[in-house]
């Protein structure tokens, strides 16, 4: 497969004929490698990969897992525990703690990494390549030398290739060059091996993308032996993983403050003490330490993460980016495509005009090309269009359907079901096409080669210009034929005469835009997208000049007006229903389309981003729900941010029309979700808050900009990921408030307490440091997970999108008076239990040993532990809704809906019992002892705060400002009986 002497990688490709490539590769451009071939090179050269992909590293989650602030708090605690001497029970206990925690938090976010690092391949981009003769779409990874594979505008190079085949392909080499302009191809030979890589035209390179044309080449490097491949090898530290989310990050933040804390906490018990520290008071600082940090707050937030990423993925949305996931939950306008995510993608020409004879209906659905074509001559006959009795000027509009044209359908050998290759508007003109037995096959391919057309030129479709043209040489007469089609405006330039029957009269362009106005205008208003078709004849001059003369700006010029098709693509049945569900969410839905200004109306009314027809009421009369993209584009920013709200639909929109629309939405501090699918919608996808990018339709460069992948395309989706967010991000205030407010409640005890002091003046803590870690770790952790695993709450989708961070007025109120009052209520129970029912006694060194004059406190530990447990257990539910009621008939019935939380809650209850009643285990390690009618105080605590949180929540739903969206119920009841 190589000359003697060189390696794979060091061939110089460009120095070889295409046949010479092909034979040294061992392929055939023709046919491609079989499939057991490409089995076997696979094997040998490995997956189309760069070295280092291979996913998260065991020894960073370890690292990260240990170089937290938790962890060294812990660590800090269990140094001071074994140094102050005496009893070393507290310093194993913590040491133990440290190591369980470690372990458990290493396999958990081991295991979300490797979740995500699968959705990531999942969302890997895709090829075509030429496999046993037919052309298949594949992994990029599983892309071998000698692959023949196939690229259009939009895709991402899977490998370096040699070209043989190309039709105006310009590909962006700035990933490997730095230049910013495209580089036009070429297939011709160059002779110098050492010619530069930006100079090797012949050449395409892995991960550079195809901006205009197509072409196809053989793969003569992947992976590592790719330029691309070369240049990652020399990056020794290159480290793949995607950085922390904002909201892991401010997490991280809390946590370091959290850490400081607890130092100036450590320091205010020692100067407290007056810096006499003994064993006591080492264990006592030990313990406040201990109690500042919520131990599973990072674990559980990696958990709920990785659920999220995976329940989305089972939804149909691949995330690609962490951060997305967080601010889907933002989201307050999203701007979205038309074809294939509000509409079905199943485009079908239902209608086309002539400028003779006017309209033709065509029969049928879908790609199977059965159907007819049918002319009402007057009210009482009809005329069926055969390929028999075709008139001249339907010849030209289906011949120029079939051949500028670069989609094919063909009938499958085994189920006979029909299945097209390309874009669905091309594939709608190809069955059309089809249906008079005169589709693309019947042009290009014939016994006698004499009846063909060959294929000449091509200048593909641009969205900046919004048409594509292609030349061929039709072989019998020798003549070389234009066939153009695109946006009928852009057509009307173009042409300088008008069929009508056998003959071509000349006309002006301000002529055929007043014939064909009120026909675009009328099939436009019928949900049609209207294509111009035309087509000319080159003359002597220009064949004899060659196509090294031809270019787009003297070929698009002097062309014939055939006609106009009318493509429709019916709404999607869900679209509906999910824009009026973003509308109750308080998102507004806008349609950003290529169509005419009239049909993107009929759609957007069709699907309820628009009122119906009439019932627009008198607070939208002054706005401009419905603008073209020269429009839009024409107004200054100011006058933009003048109109009373930005236009509901765009039509004849550009890629720059959508960056100025996100700008512009930014500028009104709104957060914006934006669909695409082509290379031009990658910058606005990059600057949009969650970039969307379509699965099935949408270019590699548009997916690898995006944040999302949506692999349905389907806007329902959208909807579902948006929910998705708010569900999350609810979940992180629910676990976080119950993880806070609990580590307050213990810091508030230990703090007030300081006050209670021994007869050597040292301060007696009424919990200990085991209780804390127990508490913190084994009681609260798992209840808190289960949290962040609670399911949408049905009104979830009738709330207004967060604008607040995490910790907003109403959170931080929360955490403070839950835990204030989990805090007060437990030293209630040690005080009364000590001082009150007991004799006050506070005995000597209960903070290291238990003996009878230790009696009372160790009671009192266990009174206060077993007050602060089952408080934090209750708070679990009180956690499950900011404002709900979660103590009433109805809410209780429900209780056992999360069953992670009412299993992880009764757990936390029963490990009470071997904690405080097992002998040895509780004086010795937990520093309390087995209690009796202490059972009452815990009981009464429970009833207390059960009242008071229940108060609190009626008061918050009494006075607080509603979550709810605001809705015009005036314009939802329009839209909904419309």
């Amino acid at each position: 497969m190589k000359p003697p002497g060189q390696t794979q990688e060091s061939i110089p490709y460009h120095t070889y004929t295409e046949e010479n490539v092909a034979s040294t590769l061992e392929t055939d451009i023709q046919v491609g490698l079989t499939t057991n071939e490409a089995k076997q090179r696979l094997e040998k050269y490995g997956p189309n990969e760069m070295s280092g992909q291979g996913g998260p590293s065991a020894f960073r989650v370890l690292f990260r897992q240990i170089a937290n602030a938790l962890t060294l708090v812990l660590i800090i605690a269990m140094a001071i525990a074994f140094s102050a001497g005496g009893n070393y029970g507290e310093g194993a206990v913590i040491g133990l703690v440290i190591i369980t925690n470690s372990t458990i938090g290493f396999f958990q976010e081991y295991k979300a990494e490797k979740t995500l690092e699968s959705l990531r391949k999942m969302a890997s981009p895709n090829c075509r390549v030429l496999r046993s003769g037919e052309f298949t779409t594949i992994p990029t990874r599983e892309l071998v030398p000698g692959d023949v594979l196939s690229f259009e505008n939009g895709d991402v190079i899977g490998a370096d290739c040699r070209l043989f085949d190309i039709s105006n392909l310009e590909c962006d080499e700035a990933l490997l060059t730095g230049e910013t302009v495209p580089v036009t191809k070429s297939i011709d030979l160059i002779l110098d091996p050492n010619e530069p890589i930006g100079d090797r035209l012949n050449l395409v390179y892995s991960s550079t993308s195809v901006t205009r044309g197509r072409g196809r080449g053989i793969v003569i490097g992947t992976g590592m032996t790719t330029e691309i491949g070369k240049i990652a090898q020399e990056l020794a530290n290159n480290d793949n993983k995607p950085g922390k989310t904002p909201l892991q990050k401010s997490l991280d933040k809390m946590a370091y403050l959290l850490f400081l804390l607890a130092i100036i906490f450590i320091l205010i018990v020692f100067a407290v003490n007056r810096f006499k520290i003994n064993q006591s008071i080492a264990v006592y600082a030990i313990s406040i330490g201990i109690a500042v940090i919520p131990g599973g707050l990072i674990a559980v937030v990696t958990f709920t993460m990785a659920i999220g990423v995976r329940k989305m993925a089972k939804e149909r949305a691949l995330v690609r980016q962490l951060p997305s996931l967080e601010a889907l939950g933002s989201i307050s306008n999203i701007c979205s495509d038309k074809t294939g995510t509000l509409t079905q993608a199943k485009m079908v020409l239902t209608r086309f005009w002539l400028p003779e004879s006017g309209y033709y209906h065509v029969t049928g659905t879908g790609i199977n090309p059965t159907g007819c074509i049918i002319r009402l001559v007057d009210s009482a006959r009809e005329m069926i269009i055969t390929p028999e009795n075709m008139p001249s000027p339907i010849q030209r509009l289906v011949e120029t359907a079939a051949l500028c044209n670069m989609a094919m359908i063909k009938q499958d050998d085994n189920s006979k079901e029909w299945i097209n290759i390309g874009d669905p508007t091309e594939t709608a003109l190809q069955v059309f096409a089809h249906k008079l037995n005169s589709g693309k096959p019947t042009y290009t391919t014939d016994a006698d080669p004499s009846n063909t057309y060959t294929l000449a030129m091509e200048f593909p479709f641009e969205s900046a210009i919004k048409r594509m043209s292609v030349i061929y040489k039709e072989e019998r007469t020798g003549k070389y034929i234009v066939y153009l089609k695109g946006a009928f405006e852009r057509i009307i330039g173009c042409c300088t005469k008008v069929k009508y029957g056998d003959s071509e009269q000349p006309t002006e362009q301000q002529q055929l835009e007043s014939l064909l106005e009120p026909q675009i205008v009328f099939m436009a208003s019928q949900g049609l997208r209207v294509l111009g078709l035309a087509y000319r004849i080159l003359d002597e001059e220009m064949v004899k000049s060659g196509p090294s003369a031809w270019t787009r700006e003297n070929i698009e010029q002097g062309f014939t007006f055939v006609g106009l098709g009318g493509i429709y693509d019916p709404p999607r049945l869900e679209s509906r229903s999910a824009v009026l569900k973003c509308y109750q969410a308080g998102i507004q839905v806008h349609m950003l389309t290529g169509d005419h200004p009239a049909t993107a109306e009929a759609i957007a009314r069709e699907v309820a981003i628009l009122p119906p027809e009439g019932a627009t009421n008198e607070k939208r009369s002054n706005s401009r729900l419905v603008m073209t993209a020269g429009e839009f584009d024409s107004l200054t920013e100011e006058e933009i941010d003048a109109l009373p709200e930005l236009p509901r639909v765009i039509a004849r929109c550009s890629p720059n029309t959508k960056v100025k629309m996100i700008r512009a939405f930014h500028r009104r501090q709104k957060i914006v979700a934006m669909t695409g699918d082509g290379v031009n919608d990658s910058p606005s996808l990059k600057i949009a808050d969650v970039g969307i990018a379509m699965g099935k339709a949408g270019s590699d460069v548009a997916k690898q900009a995006s944040d999302i992948i949506l692999t349905d395309d389907n806007f329902a989706t959208i909807v579902g990921a948006i929910a998705e967010g708010r569900r999350v991000f609810a979940n992180f205030i629910k676990f976080v408030q119950n993880l806070l407010s609990g580590n307050l409640a213990c810091v508030l005890v230990l703090m007030i307490a300081l006050a209670i002091k021994d007869d050597q003046g040292s301060s007696v803590y009424p919990l200990s440091p085991v209780q804390i870690l127990f508490y913190t770790l084994a009681t609260s952790t798992p209840p808190s997970m289960a949290l962040g695993m609670e399911p949408a709450t049905p009104e979830i989708m009738r709330q207004k999108p967060h604008s607040g961070g995490l910790f907003t007025f109403e959170v931080i109120l929360d955490n403070i008076l839950y835990g204030c009052v989990m805090g007060l209520l437990s030293l209630l129970n040690f005080v009364l239990v000590v001082f009150v029912v007991g004799s006050g006694e506070i005995g000597r060194n209960c903070n290291q040993t238990y003996s009878d004059s230790c009696a009372e406190i160790y009671r009192g530990r266990a009174a206060a532990y077993a007050a602060i447990t089952v408080l934090i257990l209750i708070h679990c539910f009180n956690c499950r809704s900011l404002r709900s009621p979660q103590w009433t008939w109805a809410q209780l019935k429900d209780i056992y809906s999360n069953r992670f939380l009412f299993w992880s809650v009764i757990s936390g209850f029963l490990l009470l019992f071997p904690c405080i009643y097992i002998p040895g285990l509780n004086t010795t390690v937990f520093r309390h002892k087995g209690i009796s009618w202490e059972w009452g105080l815990v009981a009464a605590d429970a009833l207390i705060f059960i009242t008071l949180s229940e108060l609190y929540k009626w008061t918050k739903r009494r006075f607080m400002a509603s979550t709810e969206a605001r809705v015009d119920e005036a314009f939802l009841n329009q839209v909904e009986h419309s």
